[in-house]
């Protein structure tokens, strides 16, 4: 079928393929209804026509059909889809009707076309004109679906005017050609191989006796003639022949010029234009995340087209081992402008990937940092009640661990975040223009990843102030639990001491050098109690001093110091008992002594042995009053008693 047979019909744009493609490369066909009546012959025939165009190749990745229903009648879309059982039905992939807003709601639940879809063949859907880019991508749609694929159906019709009558005049040319070759070139040889024939058999006569054939003049003329004729005809038709050939290659360039042009204005058009819309890098994972998936849609796109790069670059190769010096040197040429220009977009989304990819590992990085200072935060707000100077290093070294895990947490979002910005800042690897300074967009990004490193660096600079308070406080508490217990502790050694005078210190000593040696001994045992005694003061006046710093009212150390004060006045009070008895016994003793060492003994002497070591008795079997009124003996009461017969032992010597 021509186009000239139904002009009439395909300048009504009753039906027309626009060049789109959908996402399984299928062509997409139009029927645009009118609020006119729509003729279905006419409709019928201009399908007939347009789906005679694509080859069988096209038409195996099947078409997706939009019918137009906007300013129809439902009844009118519902016969097109229908018909379109009978037109096309093996071809069809999808059909999309697009519907008004809200006038065929209630009709259309009439009719689902979702349950013919067994009986169609192929699947329908309603959808509104702003939905359509659900199931097209919007470069494949014309301005009439708020796409951007440009379509003049008047050029397109001239353009089949021209083809269709190029395509039939070369073809009957090629065909008159072919048949004046073959038909000239086989009654010339014929005629010329007679000519010669009988000019032969007439020179054989000789004497030109009877029945014998002379050539008439004109037939000798005739050879050259027939033999000229002949290598002009061979001449002509190879120089046809070379005319088409000629005009097959150009045509041949000229499809490839025209998809080389395609490929380039769209890859520095809407190409270029989604690139420079997607400059964001979010300000979370999951803003960061949303981003990656959109450029996955934009590299989803731009995959059509280096598909279609591959091709053509194929196309071209093939040309060029086969082209002249003039066609190579054009083809070279759109070669190296299709390559330059597709493998400048693929570093820029190759670039653009990486920049996500980098920004993504940032703001991951930034929130695990975050939530590890969070933590440290509040490990620092929590309040400090240890139960003992363990706990306390325990949680010192967990503070610690903390706040080395925020700082290989920085140095980390440090070393993303230049990661990121060199990736940001660097120019794609392969690049046909000079690199553009930085636009707004870019400086904000700039702006944001240094201000998230420097509100972390800020964040962690608290934190670490925060725990070097901390670190004082707890030094000081672990300090302050180290002199409860030494305090404590020399409460107990003091209460070992008194313990050890109350029941080992009886002895009073056998004379008056053993007695003075035992005094002796006695005052050291003192100074040691005095030393400990004084050691337990200075330790509890160290944690009234770290409880006053540290504002812990609630310490239970308040009750050592009496202890200690208590034990420290029972130990004074024997002390000093045991002293008086060791003095009383050195003079006893020396007493007696001087009593024996004297031939003549006085009676004074001996009244003062006497009284002194009655005394002595009499001291022994007291006991020690503590200043609280309990009573506590040195000794058992047999160690008395020894004491006890060592003193009267002396006395009856003496008497």
């Amino acid at each position: 079928m021509e186009a000239t047979t139904i002009l009439p019909i395909l300048k009504k744009k009753l039906a027309f393929l626009s060049g789109g493609k959908d996402r399984r490369s299928g062509l997409i066909l139009t029927i645009p209804l009118s609020s006119d009546q729509t003729s279905m012959e006419e409709l019928s025939a201009t399908l007939d026509y347009l789906l005679s165009i694509p080859s069988e190749k096209c038409k195996a990745r099947g078409f997706t059909v939009i019918v137009d229903g906007r300013k129809s009648q439902w009844n009118i879309v519902k016969t097109v889809v229908l018909m379109l059982q009978n037109v096309i039905p093996a071809e069809v992939s999808l059909v999309c009707v697009v519907k008004p807003d809200e006038f065929w709601d209630k009709k259309v639940t009439h009719f689902c076309f979702w349950k013919e879809k067994d009986r169609l063949g192929f699947e329908v859907i309603l959808v509104s004109a702003n939905k359509l880019t659900r199931y097209i991508e919007p470069c494949q749609l014309t301005d009439d679906f708020g796409g951007s694929l440009d379509y003049d159906h008047s050029d397109w019709l001239n353009k089949r005017l021209v083809f269709e009558k190029f395509t039939k005049e070369s073809t009957s040319l090629l065909d008159e050609l072919s048949i004046i070759n073959e038909t000239d070139k086989s009654s010339g040889h014929e005629l010329l191989s007679e000519l010669q024939q009988r000019r032969f058999n007439g020179s054989e006569g000789g004497g030109g006796g009877q029945g014998a054939w002379c050539p008439m003049e004109e037939e000798l003329l005739a050879q050259p003639q027939v033999m000229k004729l002949l290598d002009s005809l061979r001449e002509q038709y190879t120089r046809y022949q070379e005319l088409c050939r000629q005009r097959n290659k150009r045509t041949q360039l000229d499809e490839i010029h025209a998809k080389v042009m395609q490929v380039v204005t769209w890859l520095q058009g809407p190409g270029s234009e989604l690139l420079k819309t997607q400059q964001a890098i979010g300000d979370s994972m999951r803003t960061a995340q949303a981003l990656q998936q959109k450029h996955e849609e934009i590299e989803s796109q731009h995959s059509e087209w280096f598909a279609v790069y591959v091709e053509l670059n194929q196309q071209i190769a093939a040309l060029l081992s086969a082209g002249e010096e003039e066609e190579v040197a054009e083809l070279k040429s759109l070669q190296q402008q299709l390559s330059d220009v597709c493998y400048r977009q693929a570093a820029q989304l190759e670039s653009r990937q990486n920049v996500l990819q980098a920004a993504h590992s940032f703001h991951s990085t930034t929130q695990e940092l975050s939530q590890q200072l969070d933590g440290l935060l509040g490990m620092l707000c929590a309040d400090v009640a240890p139960a003992d100077g363990a706990s306390i290093q325990q949680n010192l070294k967990l503070l610690e661990e903390k706040l080395q895990t925020v700082e290989a947490g920085l140095t980390s979002l440090r070393q993303k975040g230049s990661l990121l910005l060199e990736q940001m800042c660097s120019p794609p690897s392969w690049t046909l223009e000079e690199t553009e300074s930085p636009g707004g967009d870019q400086q904000d990004n700039v702006q944001q990843i240094q201000s998230v490193m420097d509100e972390m660096q800020l964040r962690k600079q608290r934190c670490e102030d925060m725990v070097d308070v901390r670190r004082l406080k707890m030094l000081q508490m672990v300090q302050l639990f180290k002199c409860e217990e030494d305090a404590l502790q020399a409460v107990e050694w003091l209460s070992e001491l008194l313990d050890a005078l109350l029941k080992t210190h009886v002895r009073l000593g056998d004379d008056s050098q053993e007695t003075r040696t035992m005094l002796d001994k006695h005052r050291k045992f003192v100074d040691v109690a005095q030393s400990t005694y004084d050691y337990g003061r200075q330790l509890l006046q160290a944690t009234v001093v770290l409880c006053q710093s540290l504002r812990c009212t609630t310490r239970s150390s308040g009750d050592t110091l009496p202890r200690l004060n208590r034990v420290w006045k029972q130990f004074s009070v024997s002390a000093e008992e045991r002293q008086h008895r060791l003095e009383l016994a050195l003079s006893f003793h020396g007493n007696a002594e001087r009593v024996l060492q004297q031939m003549c003994v006085e009676a004074e002497s001996l009244d003062e042995v006497d009284s002194s070591g009655k005394t002595l008795l009499d001291r022994l079997t007291m006991p020690v009053i503590f200043p609280d009124g309990s009573e506590q003996y040195f000794g058992s009461p047999s160690d008395t008693a020894v004491a006890a017969e060592g003193v009267r032992e002396p006395c009856l010597v003496s008497t």
